[in-house]
This record gives C-alpha cells, sequence and structure tokens, in this order.
C-alpha cells in the first residue's frame, strides 16, 4: 500500500487538499472585526444573522477558506467567536469550508477551535516572544490538529526584507519540524506584507521583497505554504478601491508565480491581471515591482482618473522649482520638503568652490530664515523639525565631500558650538530632548546626543573628548533630579567649567537654584522649553552675552534661594498626628464595598490597537509639540490652527500604518485582590502567583499622607483612607495595572533616524506614549464596567472619560497622590509585569518599553485625586521605617517633596 502524498489536508464539512495544481487557496477577509467596519458593527450591534450572510457572501464569492476575527475591545472576543462558529457551523454551505481561527489571544483561538468539525488553520503563531513561547504554542496547535500560519516576527520585530524574512522563516521551519515534529505540509509562512508606494524611498521594495523571500522560501523549506495579508500592500491608497484592486491583482499575479499559494483577500473584489486598462496596469506593475524610482509619483498622476470623480486631488504647486538653487533650498527648508533637497544640494556643490560653503552659504541662510520666523511665533515646533529633515538630508549628501576636502585641506568649517545632550542613568524619556536637539541643529549648533539612561562619567568623557561648549541634561522621572545634582557635583569634583543646562518635565527653576546650582560653581541653567533653548545657548556661546546673561541668572537664583530661607511660618505643616487626625472618613458603617467579578491577575498579550485610537487624549499630544490651546479647538485656533491641522494629519495618517501595519504592540496586566488598610499601608492578599487565594500573602503598598494645615473639616487625604481600615469590618479590595504599546517601536524609530527623519522618529514616539496612556484609559474603563464591574452602567464619551467623569482612580507611582516612584517595584511584582506585559523598570525606576502607564485602581465613590506635597522630617522617617530603608533613602526618593534641607 502506498504512502499518501504529503499534502496538507484541510475541511469543513468536505475536504480540502491543498495540491500543487490548486495554484492558490483564497481565504476570504470580510468576517474579520479588525478589517471590515461592516462587519465589525453587525457584531457589535449583535446581529449576528446578518454577520452570517457576510460568511455566505465570501463563500460564494470564491473563497475556499474563511479567516474569522473577533479581537475587537469592546468585545468579549470568546464568546462573539464560539457564537458566531457555531451559527455558521449550522449552515451547510458555509461549513463546507475549512475555517482559520484568527486571533491575538491564545484562549479565543482554543474556544474557536472547539466549535469546528474538520481540521483548521490557527493564525498565527511566531518568534515574536522567544523560542520557548513558540515551541508551546506550536505544540498546542499541533495537540488540536489543526495547521498554523507562522509570521515572519522574531524578538527583533517584524521582518521587513527578504533576507529577514527568509531568516526568520528558515529559523521556524527548523524549530517546528526538527524540535516540535510539526508536519511540514502545515506550516504557513506569512513573512508580512507591507504598503508600498508611500512617498518613502525605503519602502519602494518592499513587495518586491516579498515576492523573492516567497521564491527562496518556497524553493528551501520543503511542503511549507506562503500566505499574506494581500490589502496591506495598497494601503497607501486608501480611499481609491480601483487602483487598490489593481495593485491587489498585480502583486498576487507576481507573487503566485513566486510560489505564494494562499491569501487572505476580498475573493469577489479582485480584477483580472488581463483586464485591466493597459496603462494602469503597466504604472502598477512599475510600483510592486519597483522598476523605476518615479514609480509612485507616476501612478499618483493617473490615480484620480479611477476614484469616480470623489476627492480629486490637490495640485502640487510648483513654481518655486523655477528658482535659483539657493532660493531652492530655502523654500524647502522653510516649508519642510525633502523631495529635491538631494538634487539641489548637488547641483550647490557643483556651482560651489567647497562643499562646504553648500552648507555655510545657502543652507544656513534658510535655517536663519526658519529660526528667526520660529523665534518670532510665526513657524512651530512641527515645522522646524520638518525643517531639520531637510538639513539633515542635504548635510548627508554633502558630508562625503566635505570630509574630502578636510583630508585634503583640514578645514571642516565651524559651528555655533557643540552641545552634548543626554537623558541621566535610569531615566529612559527623550521626546523632548530630541525636540531640543533638532531645535539646536537648526541653528548651527553641533549636537552630540549620548541617549537615554547614560551614566555620569560617560557625559563628562564625551564633552572633554568634542571640547563641548555646552552640557544639556535631560529627565523625566524625579529620581532623575537627585542624578542630575550628582553630575554638577561631579563637574565641580572634575575641574570643569562648561555651562550646564537642566531641562525635563520634573525640573524646575526653584528645583535647579536649590539643588543643582549651588553644587557647581559655573553657570547652571534651567531651560523650560525647546523655544528658550537657541537663546539660551547662544547667549551661553557668545563672548558679548555671556557675561550679563549669567549675571541675571545669578542674580534670579540668588532671590529664589532668600526666598527660600525666609519663607517663615506661613510654609509650616501640620503635624503628621494632627494630620493623621483628619483622615478622610470613608463611612464604612454604611457602606459597602463592592467584590471584582474577575479577581486575581487578569493578562492581555495583545491588545488590539484599533480600539484605542477613539479614546486618545491628544491634548499632550499637541503639548509634546508646544503648540498650545485645547484639543479640539486648537485645530481652528487663529494662531495655531494651520500647523495643528497638519501636525494632526500627518499623525492621523500614521497611526493608520502603526493599526494596520501593526508596527507595535500593545500588553496589558492587571489585578484585584483583597486589601484593608492599615494607618497610612494598604495591605494585599495575594497569592505566590499575584492571584487573590487562600494562600495568600500579604503585600504592603506604602502612602503618604497630606500635611497641610487645614482646616478641621477638610481631611488630609492619603490613598489609604480609600481602603477599608482592617477594624472595619469590612472586606475591600484594591487593584493595580500595568500597560505598554511601546512593544516593537525600535526598528521603526531606527528606520527614520537612518533616513534622518526626526520628525516622524519622534511622531511615532509621541503616538506611542498616547496610545499607552488610552489603552490605560480602555482597561480602567473595562475594569470599572465588567472585571470589576462596580459600574455596569456607566456609559461615557471620550471626553467625559478624559475628564474623570467616572467614578474610582487610576493614581499612578511617581505622581503627586504618590510621589514615590519606588513603590513600582511592589506593583511590577504583585502583576509580574515583566512576565504579563514584557515590561521592566530601570534603576530609577522609569519603565521600558518607554510607551507605558502603570497605577492602582481605587473603587470607593470618595476616592480622588490629590497632591500629597510638602513633607516633613517626622512623615518621612515614619515612611523609611515602614518601608524598611534608611531616612537618607527616603529622603532621596522624596527629594522635591522635603519641607526641609536634608543637609
Amino acid at each position: 500500500m502506498s504512502a499518501l502524498a504529503r499534502h496538507t489536508r484541510l475541511s469543513g464539512l468536505e475536504p480540502l487538499v491543498l495540491t500543487p495544481d490548486l495554484l492558490f487557496v483564497n481565504i476570504g477577509e470580510r468576517t474579520n472585526v479588525t478589517g471590515s467596519a461592516r462587519f465589525r458593527k453587525l457584531i457589535q450591534e449583535d446581529r449576528f444573522d446578518e454577520a452570517v450572510e457576510v460568511a455566505r457572501q465570501q463563500v460564494l464569492s470564491g473563497a475556499q477558506i474563511l479567516d474569522v476575527n473577533m479581537d475587537e475591545g469592546m468585545l468579549d472576543s470568546e464568546a462573539a467567536m464560539v457564537r458566531f462558529l457555531n451559527l455558521i457551523m449550522s449552515e451547510p454551505d458555509i461549513a463546507r469550508i475549512p475555517v482559520m481561527v484568527d486571533s491575538s489571544k491564545w484562549s479565543v483561538i482554543e474556544a474557536g477551535l472547539k466549535c469546528l468539525q474538520g481540521k483548521s488553520v490557527v493564525n498565527s503563531i511566531s518568534l515574536k516572544e522567544g523560542e520557548q513561547a513558540f515551541v508551546e504554542q506550536a505544540r498546542k496547535v499541533l495537540r488540536y490538529g489543526a495547521a498554523a500560519v507562522v509570521m515572519a516576527f522574531d524578538e527583533a520585530g517584524q521582518a521587513d526584507t527578504c533576507a529577514r524574512k527568509v531568516e526568520i522563516c528558515s529559523r521556524a521551519y527548523r524549530i517546528l519540524v526538527d524540535d516540535v515534529g510539526f508536519p511540514p505540509e502545515d506550516i504557513i509562512f506569512d513573512p508580512n506584507i507591507f504598503a508600498i508606494a508611500t512617498g518613502i524611498e525605503e519602502h519602494d521594495n518592499y513587495a518586491v521583497d516579498f515576492i523573492e523571500a516567497t521564491r527562496i522560501i518556497r524553493a528551501t523549506l520543503p511542503h511549507c505554504h506562503v500566505s499574506g495579508g494581500v490589502s496591506n500592500v495598497s494601503f497607501s491608497f486608501r480611499g481609491n478601491e480601483t487602483v487598490r484592486q489593481a495593485i491587489h491583482a498585480v502583486f498576487l499575479y507576481h507573487a503566485i508565480e513566486a510560489g505564494m499559494d494562499m491569501g487572505i483577500v476580498n475573493a469577489g473584489a479582485l480584477p483580472i491581471v488581463d483586464d485591466l486598462d493597459p496603462e494602469l496596469r503597466e504604472r502598477v506593475e512599475d510600483v510592486v515591482l519597483n522598476r523605476r524610482k518615479d514609480g509612485t509619483e507616476r501612478l499618483l498622476e493617473i490615480a484620480e482618473r479611477y476614484r469616480g470623480g470623489k476627492g480629486a486631488a490637490s495640485v502640487e504647486d510648483l513654481a518655486w522649482r523655477d528658482k535659483e538653487v539657493g532660493a531652492r533650498l530655502s523654500h524647502a527648508l522653510v516649508h519642510g520638503i525633502d523631495k529635491y533637497v538631494v538634487e539641489d544640494t548637488e547641483e550647490a556643490r557643483a556651482a560651489a568652490t567647497r562643499p562646504l560653503d553648500v552648507i555655510e552659504g545657502p543652507l544656513m541662510a534658510g535655517m536663519n530664515v526658519v529660526g528667526d520666523l520660529f523665534g518670532s511665533g510665526k513657524m512651530f515646533l512641527p515645522q522646524v523639525v520638518k525643517s531639520a529633515r531637510v538639513m539633515k538630508k542635504a548635510v548627508a549628501h554633502l558630508l562625503p565631500y566635505i570630509e574630502a576636502e578636510k583630508a585634503r585641506t583640514g578645514d571642516a568649517g565651524k559651528p555655533n558650538g557643540r552641545i552634548v545632550m543626554a537623558t541621566v542613568k535610569g531615566d529612559v524619556h527623550d521626546i523632548g530632548k530630541n525636540i531640543v536637539g533638532v531645535v539646536l541643529a537648526c541653528n548651527n549648533f553641533e549636537v552630540f546626543d549620548l541617549g537615554v539612561m547614560v551614566p555620569t562619567q560617560t557625559i563628562l568623557d564625551k564633552a572633554r573628548e568634542v571640547s563641548a561648549d555646552i552640557i544639556g541634561l535631560s529627565g523625566l522621572i524625579t529620581p532623575s533630579l537627585e542624578e542630575m545634582g550628582h553630575v554638577a557635583r561631579e563637574m565641580q569634583r572634575q575641574g570643569f567649567e562648561t555651562p550646564l543646562l537642566i531641562g525635563g518635565a520634573t525640573t524646575s527653576r526653584a528645583h535647579t537654584a536649590l539643588k543643582i546650582d549651588p553644587h557647581y560653581k559655573s553657570p547652571t541653567i534651567w531651560v523650560k522649553d525647546a523655544s528658550r533653548a537657541v537663546g539660551v545657548a547662544q547667549s551661553l556661546v557668545s563672548a558679548d552675552m555671556r557675561a550679563g546673561f549669567v549675571a541675571a541668572n545669578d542674580a534670579d537664583y540668588a532671590e529664589i534661594r532668600e526666598r527660600h530661607r525666609n519663607r517663615g511660618d506661613a510654609r509650616r505643616l501640620a503635624s503628621l498626628e494632627q494630620a493623621r487626625a483628619q483622615r478622610f472618613d470613608g463611612g464604612w458603617d454604611a457602606y459597602e464595598p463592592p467584590a471584582p467579578a474577575k479577581p486575581g491577575v487578569t493578562v492581555f498579550d495583545d491588545y488590539p490597537l484599533a480600539d484605542l485610537v477613539e479614546l486618545i487624549d491628544w491634548g499632550p499630544f499637541f503639548n509634546a509639540w508646544e503648540l498650545a490651546g485645547r484639543y479640539p479647538a486648537i485645530l481652528d485656533d487663529a494662531v495655531v490652527g494651520t500647523q495643528a491641522r497638519a501636525l494632526f494629519a500627518d499623525a492621523q495618517a500614521m497611526l493608520a500604518r502603526i493599526v494596520d501595519e501593526k508596527w507595535l504592540a500593545a500588553k496589558a496586566v492587571f489585578g484585584l485582590w483583597p486589601a484593608h488598610s492599615v494607618g497610612d499601608d494598604v495591605i494585599v492578599e495575594a497569592s505566590h502567583d499575584g492571584g487573590a487565594s487562600a494562600q495568600a500573602r500579604p503585600v504592603t503598598l506604602h502612602f503618604l499622607r497630606q500635611q497641610v494645615d487645614k482646616p478641621v473639616e477638610r481631611p488630609d487625604f492619603c490613598l489609604a483612607d480609600f481602603v477599608a481600615p482592617v477594624d472595619s469590618g469590612r472586606h475591600d479590595w484594591i487593584g493595580a495595572f500595568a500597560v505598554t504599546a511601546g512593544i516593537g517601536i525600535e526598528p521603526h524609530v531606527a528606520r527614520f533616524e537612518a533616513d534622518h527623519d526626526d520628525y516622524n522618529a519622534i511622531l511615532l514616539k509621541a503616538l506611542a506614549d498616547r496610545l499607552a496612556e488610552a489603552l490605560a484609559e480602555r482597561l480602567h474603563q473595562r475594569v470599572r464596567t465588567e472585571f470589576w464591574g462596580y459600574a455596569p452602567g456607566e456609559r461615557l464619551d471620550n471626553g467625559q472619560l478624559i475628564a474623570e467623569g467616572y467614578r474610582g482612580i487610576r493614581p499612578a507611582p511617581g505622581y503627586p497622590a504618590c510621589p514615590d516612584h519606588s513603590e513600582k517595584q511592589t506593583l511590577f511584582a504583585l502583576l509580574d509585569a515583566p512576565g504579563n506585559a514584557g515590561m521592566t523598570l530601570t534603576e530609577n525606576f522609569a519603565m521600558l518599553p518607554t510607551a507605558a502607564v502603570s497605577g492602582y485602581y481605587f473603587s470607593h465613590p470618595g476616592s480622588q485625586y490629590f497632591v500629597v506635597g510638602r513633607l516633613g522630617r517626622e512623615q518621612v522617617a515614619d515612611y523609611a521605617r515602614r518601608k524598611g530603608v534608611s531616612v537618607a533613602q527616603a529622603e532621596r526618593w522624596l527629594a522635591s517633596n522635603l519641607d526641609y534641607d536634608p543637609e
């Protein structure tokens, strides 16, 4: 008896055998809540009967496998998957084909597999969490008797080049076949289809990279298959369905020829390649196959013909291209247009005596215009960062010529000054520092950005190496304040005279005057924001301006120190005993704390980014770019409205790519545990694994109390007041959470930076921060209404959520109600944040990834945010005792809250 041929065998009610003569298997894409707005609406509105019709239409249109995805944040994904699959399994015309169970949550995949007859496909598994997790998932898929889609995604991120795609898929194949014993014919590789024709040169080869990787994978990894989400490739033409479908058809024609034998497509919408308009086909093929540098522009020229008259594109005004080259370069710099800068820079270089003349001449003339406009308030920070992108690309083109000239003559030109910048040790935040660096570079300062978490000696060694004129320090978290003081002391000890700039969210003029400047005899200047950085730097490097500027700063600091010394009784605090006597009264005799519906720890391994977009609070986004105003009114502001709209449009475009192309991954973990308060502490009953159980071990959360001398009827708050005291007889609970939306950001930031594109690098980091905050908002909403469930009827729009119009609070360690960042250690241990959310802490308790939020949940209806404020010696000593640390250590953690001088 001969053995069966090694073909993939799938089935619904009918078998589907993937033989070579089958050529291509269509995977229906419209039963996916993340890919179809109509299907998502039907599921959200409980219109499952109509949703079943979407599945039927996909089968009638030629789908041979049905992709089903229910990953939507406001859905019970597992319940929705089970209900929908049970419904379509009762429809023979649909159930006859196999189903691809598509989810980022294993529990949803597992629930779906249990509903299906025959042999299905799991979408997907990957190496992104490492080999151990990959092997565990693969073994589960094997146990369920399913085939698996394997993404070209490893610990370093998604594969974008042909070499990376082949490398990851080959590694995964060997693990699956050699270590797991997975049938190679049941492996379906997805080497990542990315958008082309985006206007970014490095994206031009994405389709070719996929096609060539497919050819190699099929040739070198026997019996496997290659699939992908075809709609991704045309994303840059969204809104023009005719052109999108032409791109899909052409892409598939060449990919199938290379060996792609499966794909997630809208089976009913694909045109036949030979039926395409010849001109459209030629220009689409130029783009798909990357046959010409101007392929994208040529396709854009004709794309509007196929839009059906909707949304005609604006015509670019190119009159400025007729000006002489210096004027063209100035125009490009002022307007942030980098499209022609290399050719214009080359034209200017060819006409110049030295390549350096181009920088010192037309480029600096253009940047001087930018600087003047920015300084006069006629140009705004996002525009300046775009101008810097143009400048960097021009300089990058000139650099080889300048180096050759320097080697020949020794003349390298002279910048305004050299500045070494760094985010101090233990801190990881750098958006503000990066913006300052860009603005300074635009004003002909040579900036040496050392990055984040930089030790003191590294900063000082670099300053000596480059003969720095200025050293700039940045930090966001309060422990960074002490680190800056340490840098100042070391600069004094090592004999530096270089001016020191201090900046960052937690810094202030008063703190710099009181805690940093006294340790360093040379100028120490606090810089409020990027708009002040240039003026400060220019004053410090100017022989004419420096003496007067430094004298004025010293006089300002002296006045601050004098006020601090003479503040007298007006700053007297209440005693700790008095403050505790005025604690908040939770009314525990009449109040019954709510018990959670789902106690213990809950993990979201890959929270759908699409679910977070509507919850973004855009106010802090515009603040990060130093555009003042409230959203959405800022978009129509008489002063900054035009630039705010342009920035917002860029943000929306990038946000769409982040979501659709999965640039970032979001993870979240929260826990709900029994708890009671003892004085100013909260005792949490959590098991060894973070859950709530009979084998719980007590974990203590340490909080601080206000010591404001208030009237007797106004309480001095402490967060512990919002949890039932141990002697109240009430059973209460507390929650904690940690979320991040920054996983996978590094290669994208590196890609932008490699292209001299600080604007998009900063934009991406700012959006990752917004998504993390939105995830914290969404998670808290679900905890209130679903997992803790004390507010099941809550119905708030995004404005009400941002305004915190709900019951309960989520204060974070390091912020005003609990200013000690070190408490994150306990919080992270309770949640196992490293294992459950991929989040870690630096030595100074900054969170990694940087786009992250963590904190506590309090449910008491009287719980509220407050500022702990100034603390007396007695409470700091008491706090040190409760935490089991030295008073000196507690003083370091609470440095910005002390009402006394530790020295």
